[in-house]
């Protein structure tokens, strides 16, 4: 058999340097800030000074409590009116005041005054939504076009006014009764609101003040002392930790020459990429042959490095909405699961590298992939995907609240958070149909297809059915056969049993000539010559080829056809032309001009097939004749050379050949033989 070794086509390297340039291009070019802290532990590091002046950042908790309070109380809005003061101190000139008309300069001056602070309105409690009342403290005041926020102390209400006017009056030492004037004059009821309350603004004014809430509260200055080696993190440290790497990362972020940093972005890249490259090839080095399955494996972890380091950059809190499982599914589509594993991980390694909880989503979307992976093979139809996202939801909350509780968070209410988990874990069932455009893109085909493909219900398989019966009859059993033999081995079951259905399709077009579909007492081969036998015998597999491009069957299907016989001969006409004196040097007629198989799927059909047909020509099914069968198939495959490019090991054609004897002597088993029926006799 083939040795594995390293590929040196530039077909295989050039794919990485593209992948491994684009990661260079796109890996953030700014430093991370380089301490590990958590609130409750001591602080491992130096004493940390501040590099640079920063504003302290207000936690959530901080600013949705501010929100809270500013949305339970409302600052009234108010508008000046000119027109309201000159009407009334018109009206205050033209009032008659009798024989105190000599005090009517202190009244005037006494409405000045009040005017000149403001006369609010009573009007606009009932406009307060409900649950909300005004603030007591201050107001609004538009005047000339400007609004300024005065306390509520400086205006008066009508009331208010009333008793200011009585009370200067007084002071004012008229040699009357001040108040019997103002009534008798009907003076207190010109006292109107200057200050009218102006709903649509407040309104305005509330919502915007409620949604617009500032992020810091403070300042810490360059050189001051964040905290002391060994000092415990406490909440309030903890907030100025995450202010300074906040402020680092987006404005200082690195602070020595440029070309340090790309250097370090090379150097990750090429690890990256290297890592790629040896766990492909350490998984599934035949990969590296077939170029769309490639490309589409990098682009798909392209896809993932793309979708971490953008989804960062935007809005890190938004890492927990975004559903990394998504990138499971796309490789489990059309991979094998020892593939998939190691590349999904490989694929998490920027998230953990470059995103601000690192370690906490890296972990969560690790374990919730794992899950996925075994999971999508169970419920991968219709609606059983929700019940996949159900499972994956539930692993990533109990792996979130796990992080919390080490952080000694015993009660907890981020709910946003376990909304995004919720959300980001169905978005996996609305991102699973874009398989279907990347199985058209890249000419692969998925496990879907390859159910679709092996129902029989489809046109080809009931043309089989019809025309060749015998033909369908022997697939079936070659299928079941190489169903068990698969799993032994841990082969693509899926693609074994496609491939089962279909490797001989080609009999469809002369379905006579092949013994399975005789006719009783009809002969086909009666009258031809050795050579022309194994002549038509032959052409199924061009035959099937044919038929294959006619129905657009899958590459990786068509591949069976032509492997099924690989490059063997018809060997009962080939030994017909040899002992009725045919010439061996003559004889390339009749042998297959196929291709030897080069994958362990393949060589279980040419095993199945030649033993399911071998086998209906016993004549003892012992379990010794089942043995001597299976290791003589074996060995002659072997022995020519059937093998010899095939990527299958010894100890796994060892675990086949065992699994086949086995259920050969299952399917032959001998049956008990019935007695005769006595016919009963009628009692006289």
């Amino acid at each position: 058999m083939k040795k594995t070794k390293i590929n040196y086509s530039w077909k295989v390297y050039l794919p990485l340097v593209i992948l491994f340039v684009t990661l260079v291009l796109i890996f953030p070019r700014m430093g991370k800030f380089n301490y590990d802290y958590k609130k409750g532990s001591p602080w491992m590091y130096e004493p940390l000074i501040a590099q640079f002046d920063f504003p302290i950042l207000k936690t959530d908790a901080q600013i949705q409590a501010e929100k809270s309070l500013l949305g339970s109380s409302v600052i009234p809005y108010f508008r000046y009116s000119d027109t309201v003061v000159h009407t009334q101190i018109s009206l205050v000139e033209s009032t008659d005041l009798g024989e105190c008309n000599s005090f009517k300069p202190e009244i005037l001056n006494a409405f000045v005054r009040l005017y000149g602070s403001g006369i609010v309105s009573e009007s606009g409690s009932e406009y307060l939504p409900e649950g909300k009342t005004f603030d007591s403290n201050v107001i609004f005041i538009q005047k000339d076009r400007r609004a300024k926020k005065v306390p509520s102390s400086e205006v008066y209400t009508v009331q208010e006014a009333k008793d200011f006017l009585l009370l200067f009056l007084t002071e004012a030492e008229l040699r009357c009764n001040v108040d019997s004037l103002c009534r008798a004059s009907s003076i207190y009821d010109l006292v109107k609101p200057n200050l009218l309350f102006d709903r649509q603004t407040t309104d305005l004014v509330h919502e915007e003040s409620v949604n617009y809430v500032s992020p810091t509260s403070g300042v810490v200055n360059a050189g001051q002392l964040i905290v002391s080696n060994g000092e415990i993190i406490t909440a309030e440290i903890e907030q100025l930790l995450d202010s300074y790497k906040a402020e680092y990362e987006n404005s200082l972020g690195y602070s020595g020459h440029r070309i340090w940093l790309w250097t370090g972005n090379i150097l990750l890249a090429l690890t990256l990429v290297t890592v790629l490259f040896f766990a492909i090839y350490y998984t599934n080095y035949w990969v590296f042959d077939e170029m769309n399955r490639y490309l589409y494996l990098l682009v798909i972890y392209l896809f993932a490095t793309l979708l971490a380091i953008v989804v960062e950059k935007v809005d890190p809190s938004l890492l927990y909405l975004t559903p990394f499982t998504l990138v499971a599914l796309y490789l489990v589509a059309f991979f094998k699961k020892r593939v998939v594993l190691p590349v999904y991980i490989l694929s998490l390694l920027p998230l953990l590298v470059f995103s601000h909880n690192g370690v906490e989503l890296f972990v969560m979307y690790l374990a919730a992939g794992t899950i996925t992976i075994f999971f999508a093979e169970i419920f991968n139809k219709g609606w059983k995907q929700f019940i996949t996202a159900g499972i994956v939801f539930g692993v990533l909350v109990l792996v979130y609240l796990g992080f919390r509780l080490i952080e000694g968070i015993s009660g907890y209410h981020d709910y946003r958070t376990i909304l995004y988990l919720f959300i980001g874990s169905f978005l996996s069932v609305a991102g699973y149909p874009l398989i279907y455009l990347f199985e058209r893109i890249f000419q692969l085909v998925s496990s879907n297809r390859l159910v679709e493909l092996t129902d029989t219900n489809n046109r080809l398989l009931r043309d089989l059915a019809h025309k060749a019966p015998g033909t369908f009859q022997h697939s079936l059993q070659v299928m079941n056969l190489a169903d068990a033999a698969a799993r032994s081995i841990d082969a693509n079951v899926l693609l074994v049993r496609a491939g089962a259905l279909y490797h001989d399709i080609g009999k469809i077009m002369n379905p006579q000539c092949f013994i399975e579909n005789e006719n009783l007492g009809v002969h086909y081969h009666d009258g031809l010559t050795p050579r022309e036998s194994a002549i038509e015998i032959i052409k199924h597999v061009s035959d099937g080829m044919a038929l294959a491009d006619k129905f657009k069957l899958p590459n990786i299907v068509k591949e069976f056809i032509i492997t099924h016989h690989g490059t063997t001969c018809t060997a009962y006409f080939y030994n017909k032309y040899i002992n009725g004196g045919g010439d061996p040097a003559n004889a390339e007629d009749f042998f297959y001009k196929g291709r030897k198989p080069y994958t362990k799927e393949q060589i279980i059909i040419m095993l199945c097939d030649t033993l399911e047909a071998a086998s209906r020509s016993l004549k003892d099914y012992s379990a010794e004749t089942m043995s001597a069968l299976v290791e003589n198939i074996v060995k002659s495959k072997m022995s020519d050379g059937q093998f010899e490019d095939a990527d299958i090991s010894l100890k796994e054609l060892n675990i086949v050949k065992n699994v086949l004897k086995s259920y050969l002597q299952q399917v032959y088993h001998a049956r008990i033989a019935y007695p005769k029926k006595m016919s009963p006799r009628r009692r006289s």
